[in-house]
């Protein structure tokens, strides 16, 4: 961060930094599909299928990128007009993905093929091999020492793809199967079609906006904005919205399509998704509401008992409980860890002596690296940099705790004393449309291409009050300098002094309201003067 205050064009050449392709692509600069190692045989395959009237089975994940990647391949199909079933794996009663607990379900099957899923899949490959069943994996995960021995694996982290990018999402992959069919079949389909979902899967999954995977998400959102899919008119319906952008994705659809697989079955996200008419489409976003209000309760109480048995001398803090619901674990491991600053993983006890649940890092701790490292504690393990999800027996935790303590000292990571993401200090008479109309260029923002986020010193408090149903949103006005200044700040129990003099860490949007428009301030955190 700099210490001088920010110019219009210092801030231009901080974000115009982010993107090393020496600007932004276009969908013209997509790679080919061929690009990916087993593209073309697997495309061979299925087609195969297809001529000789061979069952396929699609198995998908229920995070958004698996409900999205199945529900792109479930439209493919149905729009050559050809049947195939599909599944997606129950959190609780089948665990992640392709399992031995699944296997029953699908014999019969010919060719199956995983979406977002299948890398780690070493015995239920087996399974598959010895029932007969062809496997095609496509999956985006890093890859486990141990392979799937199956017919073909899509994955561009193998070491022999030559597709040019390493982070790409499980739906980007099946978008990019389906492109080669199309080829394949000598189809004409429109493939921007199945952006306006990779989009959501893309922003879901916090893939960098950096790349391709900007230029699919630019194209997906434009694409959704003119959509005629039940389901998008349907949420444009119920977010009282004309369009839409990556923060409403990311802060509002994605939760809705994820509240499903978390609280009771991920098949509801793609049957919703799939509805054919806008009644259906209602009545099915109306299920997805009540599944995310009953995860945000849960979630909140989970966080709250979280919170209370943190050790704060772990530089990794691990967290377990009885009977935790296993859908929320996720989303309470990332927000312990932004409350402290620290990587965690929340585990929950299901009575058995069987620990499950998720890790969230924070920072610049490789996560995933650092858990590798434990594998001899865990029955199972898979996941990336800042997202893991385990198992263990709940004999082998203290084991594990320590040993994952001793990695993470042995990487020396250097934790920063400021906020990489903010760019630098913004006082508020540099506050403009003309800042917010520079911000829309390197739209839209995420993972790899944050939201400019800023400081100002030296503001004064002259309103703290609390909003929101349970009083969890705070509501502020600063002055600095003569300038007044409205704020928010969600998902916070601090309570603060009026008339203290701050230092705040803020990003700015505008706030529309009964046809005024206003900037203001979305608050990030309040370092109090001391």
């Amino acid at each position: 961060m700099t210490q001088t205050d920010l110019s219009l064009e210092s801030l231009e050449s901080v974000l115009q930094a982010r993107f090393d392709e020496g600007g932004f692509l276009g969908l013209k600069d997509l790679p080919h599909p061929s690009t990916f190692k087993d593209m073309d045989k697997s495309t061979q395959r299925i087609v195969y299928a297809i001529t000789h009237k061979q069952k396929i089975t699609i198995i998908g994940d229920y995070d958004v990128d698996g409900v999205t990647s199945t529900t792109l391949m479930k439209l493919f199909f149905e729009e050559i007009d050809y049947p195939i079933a599909w599944l997606i794996p129950n959190r609780f009663k089948d665990g992640y993905g392709l399992s031995a607990n699944i296997i029953p379900r699908i014999l019969g099957t010919d060719l199956a093929i995983t979406v977002d899923n299948g890398i780690s899949a070493v015995y239920a490959a087996k399974l598959c091999k010895e029932q007969g069943i062809e496997l095609i994996i496509t999956d985006h995960h890093l890859l486990a020492p141990d392979v799937p021995e199956c017919y073909a694996i899509i994955d561009q982290k193998q070491e022999a793809c030559t597709f040019p990018y390493s982070d790409v999402c499980g739906a980007q992959i099946a978008w990019y199967l389906i492109a080669s069919l199309k080829n394949a079949l000598k189809l004409s389909i429109n493939m921007l079609s199945y952006m306006e979902l990779v989009a959501i899967a893309i922003i879901a999954d916090m893939m960098p906006l950096q790349h391709i995977n900007r230029a699919m998400v630019e194209a997906g959102i434009k694409a959704l904005n003119k959509s005629k899919r039940p389901a998008i008119q349907a949420f444009l319906e119920f977010s009282k919205k004309e369009t839409l952008n990556a923060e409403d994705i990311g802060f509002f659809l994605a939760p809705l399509l994820n509240s499903a697989g978390r609280m009771d079955d991920a098949s509801h996200s793609v049957e919703f998704l799939t509805a054919t008419n806008i009644y259906d489409a209602r009545v099915r976003l109306e299920r997805l509401i009540d599944f995310n209000t009953l995860r945000k309760a849960t979630e909140q109480a989970l966080t709250n008992q979280a919170l209370l048995q943190v050790n704060a001398h772990d530089e990794v803090i691990v967290i377990e409980g009885e009977g935790w619901h296993e859908g929320v674990v996720g989303i309470v491991a990332a927000r312990v860890a932004r409350h402290h600053e620290k990587p965690c993983i929340v585990l929950s006890n299901n009575s058995q002596g069987i620990l499950k649940g998720s890790g969230r890092s924070f920072g610049v701790c490789d996560l995933f690296a650092i858990t590798d490292g434990c594998r001899a504690y865990l029955d199972k393990f898979g996941g990336h940099q800042s997202a893991i999800g385990l198992s263990m027996p709940y004999e082998h935790l203290e084991a594990f705790k320590s040993q994952l303590q001793q990695n993470f000292a042995q990487k020396s990571y250097i934790k920063a004393t400021i906020d990489p993401e903010i760019v630098g200090i913004l006082p508020f008479h540099a506050i403009s449309f003309e800042l917010i109309t520079l911000m829309a260029k390197y739209a839209p923002y995420g993972q790899g291409n944050t939201t400019p986020k800023f400081m100002a010193k030296g503001v004064e408090i002259l309103q703290a009050d609390t909003m929101g149903k349970e009083s969890e949103h705070l509501r502020f006005r600063f002055v600095q300098e003569g300038i007044v200044m409205q704020g928010v700040k969600f998902k916070s129990q601090e309570r603060f002094t009026l008339g203290s003099l701050v230092d705040i860490s803020y990003t700015v949007n505008e706030n529309h309201f009964r046809g005024k428009v206003t900037l203001q301030l979305m608050i990030d955190k309040v370092y109090v003067n001391n």
